[in-house]
């Protein structure tokens, strides 16, 4: 225990250290977060707060990479670091010419899927993945070779864009991944992705010092998209597919708000929310403050993981 504590530990300081040089940096570059015109008043005000700080996380990924390099952590790392190229691009894009769209999400996309296939295969070695989807220690549902490739690509992709789609507040995505990866960290057998996930924790613990309310910098999909395709792969490594729609509850929620605000708006011409993803629509439509949206998602997160926790424990 004491070998995984050390390096979350020096993770933690090191990345409340180098926040604030890289906060300053971003500012000097002026890679500074545009914001959607149509979004609320409280919101406008944020308009110039530091973009990427997700980058920071890349210091929990290198201690990491010094505690253990072998295959395994190796994996988890380049898993982060693709995903984390993809949001870099969307958020240069954005600072560089103050645009709060992006990189086009067909762009996105092409990378998403590529570098998930990539890493699928790379994986099926490596944590001798089969085509089965347990239910329970008894209970198992085994997909055709293909079927199960095109539902896990199409899964992690989602779920990486979901989790992308929770970085909408201060420290609201920070706040709702710890339980994400204290439940990973809890139930693996692979000493690496203990490490790994200790480690994002005490990065994100770190990051949330500059990033709760009001944030001094924003993490950007730099880190956002690195988080969520980290997870994504962590459910598939640990095979738990069949617990996502709870322990992943959050993420989902926001992005099946969006969806179903698309397609209401096309077919009626009137919202469904008062703004999505989700978490917006709470303060508009009841006034929650930010600090109150972040603590009640927060806290459903946690519920989540203890839920998953159980099943786990007593099903799988």
């Amino acid at each position: 225990m004491f070998s995984q504590l050390t390096p979350a530990a020096i993770t933690f300081i090191m990345t409340v250290l180098i926040a604030p040089v890289l906060i300053l940096i971003l500012e000097k570059l002026k890679w500074t977060q545009p914001i959607r015109a149509e979004l609320p008043a409280d919101h406008q005000e944020k308009k110039g707060t530091p973009l990427m700080l997700g980058s920071v996380f890349l210091v929990g990924i290198a201690v990491a990479f010094y505690y253990n390099q072998s295959p395994v952590m190796l994996f988890l790392i380049t898993t982060f670091l693709l995903f984390s190229f993809i949001g870099f691009l969307d958020d240069h894009w954005k600072a560089s010419k103050q645009d709060p769209g992006g990189v086009s999400g067909k762009t996105k996309l092409i990378f998403q899927f590529g570098f998930t296939i990539l890493l699928l295969f790379a994986s099926v070695n490596l944590f001798e993945l089969d085509t089965s989807i347990q239910i329970t220690k008894s209970l198992e549902i085994v997909l055709p070779y293909g079927l199960y490739f095109v539902v896990i690509t199409l899964f992690i992709v989602g779920t990486a864009n979901a989790i992308n789609f929770t970085d909408g507040m201060d420290g609201l995505l920070g706040m709702v991944a710890i339980p994400t990866y204290f439940f990973f960290f809890v139930i693996s057998e692979y000493a690496e992705v203990k490490i790994f996930c200790l480690v994002m924790i005490a990065a994100i613990l770190g990051f949330l010092i500059y990033n709760l309310y009001p944030a001094k910098a924003f993490m950007g999909d730099t880190g956002s998209l690195a988080i969520g395709g980290s997870l994504s792969f962590l459910a598939i490594i640990e095979k738990v597919e069949i617990l996502i729609p709870v322990l992943f509850i959050i993420y989902l929620a926001e992005q099946l708000s969006v969806i179903l605000q698309v397609a209401y708006f096309k077919r009626t011409r009137k919202r469904l929310f008062k703004f999505t993803p989700i978490h917006y629509h709470y303060g508009i439509k009841y006034g929650w403050s930010e600090n109150m949206i972040v603590t009640m998602f927060s806290l459903v997160s946690w519920a989540a993981c203890a839920i998953c926790l159980v099943y786990y424990h007593l099903y799988m």
